[in-house]
């Protein structure tokens, strides 16, 4: 006799939730020792002397800090004072900090496990973290004992902290804002975890071509061990899809067959700022249940041997695939919907830990979706309460609308998420298959709350059609935000004018559903650890010696900066505060310097934009500027050339691969900068750099060193921005649109300390419609910029007809308002000119901005949704 199996149950569910054993009784994030019968806490295993005489504790003086880092070169490493260049001195003190954090990290959850607080989780398919080490220090309050001891050892920390590659989890403001909030919650000593994905390659290197165009490479951010991770083994759960739905009673369905994948965890330590508190940021790796099928390569067939690996691998392999394709939609769709069951599965197991009845779910989970990217995550709960958990459909839906929050990102309906319904019927067919006897839990829950509008507003066909789930068309499409609002107990914008926008236009049917009150603001914020005191140390030691503060004083409470207003007027403080300025500037110019070979003129005055490509955000209202300041220089006599003043402009960011406009003004910028920085007449006056593969990274060193920043979107395209505020923090002068959270700033700051130019919100609607029915040649409309878009179609910079359809998109429709705003913003950037050449009041214009950014701290904005929205409460690790 022997053991067999039986064929026919494989890709079969083994188990019923109910029968299923739990998981993770004792697991490696946290749990509640048992207790005997006088309550006493029971010690789980060996000898408890023993066990607590080898736990760990901080390494805090520098003796122990050296020989933690010496331990590890020999140990971790396994390498020797002898064959130890930079980077392995880099990883052994990496792994030192995080030995520190671990400590800290170990004790808040077991804190979170004793005292059951209710817990919020904040799902992001991106995270921007940045570099990790220098955080990290700087939080834990050990970066000068690090730093000497690593003199001690013969290295240097700075060299050390340029060995770190940042983490390519994330591109632009969404993954950053993400990023803060992280920090923010620790600091703030909130229950927070972050859950994404561990992309292998990021987004994507961005390599400069010779004819200026932006190449995209991968970016091997983990070709050397990531020491700021902990491979989770021990926590995984299996994602299916494809296969069948098979409808039972009471709603109920069993899901089996198709493709299963393993969800494996890797754990990052996000620590507080002056505090024990070390929260979580959850990622998840994509592996195949079985790695290798060997009775193909038996046969020959290597290819297919390897294939079920390369699928799975495939879905956490890089952030926003391209999606012009059938493949990359649906390898998009299959990230969306891997990261939220697998979030959700850790998230209820985690609860039912607590052994609290599931009606209580709400009671001790909050989940936060940022943006439309997580919404799977409401139907997904469904699935599993309903027919992993039996919870009535009703209680279920009550369940999960008092769990979920979603945050809008947009109000642009273009950048609305939608999913066709067949590929969602193929991929996932128990969240979506339309046939009228097989509805599933999307269309189920698109028909009650149809049912529920039409009682409301009887016969109102129209706005039963743009309410629901699912828009009619070839194909039908799954509206997704349509779906996160019903789904969710709150929505929120992240500036007041987004808000406002967002219950005016793309969710006013639903606010008249359910009434403004679950429609509300939450402003967008930054941490001012990284963005004050780790990016500009020189700005964050000034203010402490002014103010007379402990740092942590302000770093906690950035409404303390202030006080900088009664030091406004010092001429010795103003001096100062120059030169922190004038010495970021130079650090700036040394960073284009060694990675450009290009020398910067430091007495200039820096004008900055740094953003993702894109048409709304109008990188190029700016080079079309550029081109026109470099004509006018270009028509003034040299007697009149003595009075302009100098100016450096930088660009950086990131184009989307598919996105052929955005990547053509990348192209634009880089050959008129080679133009115009070899121009004898011109190039003391005005100088333009791209510096290519943007990051966290690149943007601390920028950051400091504007004298301006640019924000210019079309009015009512920008949600928020959060660049806008790293800048003014820093004390650089804002030139932007009357949008996003622009406005906000100027409400603090004062509007005589910033630039404002250009049509507003209100108006903007009417435009575009004269432009589409009574067009203006630009020429009539607006000269200025006529001359400049023909310099650039005649070939001034290269090729014009490579620039065409860029060109084409103003000279024609002019979506984003070019021809309308921009001789109000020639005239904004000649007042910059007028005001910059009076460098007293300039110095006191950056120090009131720098002292009036305190309600952007993303300390405050977490405590807006905690108190707000999670009804989550500040628990202090003892």
């Amino acid at each position: 006799m022997t053991s067999t199996i039986d064929t026919s149950k494989i890709g079969q569910p083994t188990k019923t939730a109910k029968t299923a054993q739990r998981r993770h009784v004792r697991t490696l994030t946290g749990y509640t020792p048992e207790t005997d019968a006088t309550g006493k806490e029971k010690w789980p295993v060996g000898d408890e002397k023993v066990w607590k005489e080898g736990i760990p504790t901080l390494t805090t003086e520098v003796p122990s800090i050296t020989k933690s880092i010496v331990n590890h070169v020999h140990t971790s490493l396994a390498r020797q004072a002898y064959n130890l260049d930079n980077l392995g001195a880099y990883q052994a003190a990496a792994l030192s900090a995080r030995d520190n954090l671990l400590v800290n990290w170990n004790e808040t959850q077991l804190h979170y496990s004793r005292k059951t607080p209710k817990r919020a989780y904040y799902l992001s398919l991106e995270f921007l973290m940045g570099r990790t080490l220098d955080n990290a220090l700087l939080n834990l309050g050990m970066k000068e004992k690090y730093q000497d001891g690593i003199d001690k050892l013969g290295f240097n920390l700075e060299d050390l902290l340029d060995q770190e590659r940042d983490a390519g989890l994330g591109n632009g403001g969404l993954g950053r804002l993400a990023a803060c909030y992280l920090d923010s919650s620790s600091s703030q000593e909130l229950p927070l975890w972050g859950y994404g994905l561990r992309y292998k390659y990021g987004i994507f290197q961005q390599l400069i071509a010779p004819d200026g165009s932006q190449l995209e490479a991968p970016d091997p951010w983990l070709e050397h061990d990531n020491p700021w991770e902990l491979p989770r083994t021990d926590v995984t759960y299996p994602i299916r899809f494809y296969g069948h739905a098979e409808r039972l009673d009471g709603m109920k369905a069993i899901w089996s067959g198709g493709q299963e994948v393993v969800a494996m965890a890797y754990d990052t330590m996000i620590p507080g700022y002056d505090t024990k508190t070390t929260n979580n940021l959850r990622l998840w790796e994509s592996k195949p249940k079985r790695g290798f099928d060997l009775q193909s390569f038996n046969a020959g067939d290597y290819e297919r041997a390897v294939e079920a690996s390369n699928s799975a691998e495939a879905i956490t392999s890089v952030l926003y695939p391209n999606d012009h394709t059938t493949f990359g939609k649906e390898l998009r769709l299959k990230q969306q919907y891997f990261w939220t069951a697998a979030s959700l599965a850790d998230i209820v197991r985690r609860f039912k830990n607590t052994d609290k009845p599931l009606t209580e779910f709400p009671d001790y989970v909050a989940i936060q979706l940022n943006d439309t990217h997580p919404t799977l995550a409401i139907p997904e709960l469904m699935r599993i309460l309903v027919d992993e958990e039996d919870v009535p459909w009703d209680k279920a839906w009550e369940i999960t609308t008092n769990t979920f929050f979603f945050t809008n990102h947009t109000v642009l309906p273009e950048a609305l998420e939608k999913w066709p319904v067949p590929l969602m019927e193929n991929l996932l067919p128990r969240h979506v298959q339309s046939a009228i006897l097989h509805m599933q839990i999307i269309y189920d829950i698109n028909l009650v709350f149809l049912q529920a509008v039409e009682r409301k507003f009887p016969g109102d066909k129209e706005r039963l059609a743009r309410m629901s789930l699912i828009e009619e068309g070839f194909p039908k499409n799954i509206r997704m935000a349509n779906l996160a609002c019903i789904g969710s107990r709150k929505v929120n914008g992240v500036a007041e004018l987004h808000s406002e926008l967002v219950r005016a236009t793309i969710m006013k049917d639903f606010v008249d559903f359910y009434g403004v009150s679950k429609f509300s603001n939450v402003t967008n914020g930054i941490t001012p650890r990284r963005w004050l005191d780790q990016c500009n140390p020189g700005l964050s030691n000034l203010i402490s010696e002014t103010l007379k503060l402990p740092k942590a004083a302000f770093l906690k409470d950035l409404t303390k900066l202030e006080g900088l207003l009664e030091h406004a007027e010092n001429p010795a403080f103003q001096k100062k505060w120059a030169a922190v300025k004038q010495s970021n500037k130079e650090r700036l110019a040394h960073y284009v310097e060694t990675t450009l070979g290009f020398k910067v003129n430091t007495r200039a005055m820096f004008d900055v934009q740094i953003k993702r490509l894109h048409e709304y955000k109008r990188q190029t209202l700016n080079i079309m500027g550029v081109i026109h300041r470099y004509l006018t220089l270009k028509d003034m006599t040299p007697e009149e050339r003595k009075k302009v003043n100098p100016k450096v402009v930088f660009f950086a960011g990131k184009a989307a691969p598919g996105y052929y406009i955005a990547k053509l003004t990348i192209r634009l910028i880089v050959n008129v900068a080679r133009i115009i920085n070899a121009d004898p007449d011109t190039k003391d006056l005005l100088s333009l750099y791209f510096l290519p593969d943007y990051s966290v990274s690149l943007a601390e060193i920028l950051i400091p060193a504007s004298d301006i920043s640019q924000h210019i979107s079309t009015a009512g395209t920008e949600a928020s921005g959060t660049s806008n505020m790293k800048f003014c923090l820093n004390g650089g002068l804002l030139v932007g649109t009357v949008d996003g959270a622009n406005i906000e700033i100027a409400e603090e700051v004062g509007e005589s300390n910033v630039f404002f130019f250009g049509h507003l919100t209100p108006a903007v609607e009417d435009l575009r419609y004269q432009h589409m029915y009574h067009p203006v040649p630009i020429e009539q409309k607006c000269p200025p910029l006529a001359r400049v878009i023909n310099e650039v179609a005649a070939g001034r910079f290269g090729d014009g007809g490579v620039y065409e359809p860029l060109l084409n998109t103003i000279r024609n429709t002019d979506y984003y308002l070019l021809t309308e705003d921009f001789d109000s913003y020639i005239q904004a950037l000649k007042l910059v000119d007028e005001a910059y050449q009076d460098r007293t009041e300039w110095i006191k214009k950056s120090i009131r901005t720098t002292a009036k950014m305190g309600k952007f701290s993303s300390d405050r904005a977490i405590q807006d949704y905690a108190q707000e929205y999670w009804n989550i409460e500040s628990t202090k690790v003892e």
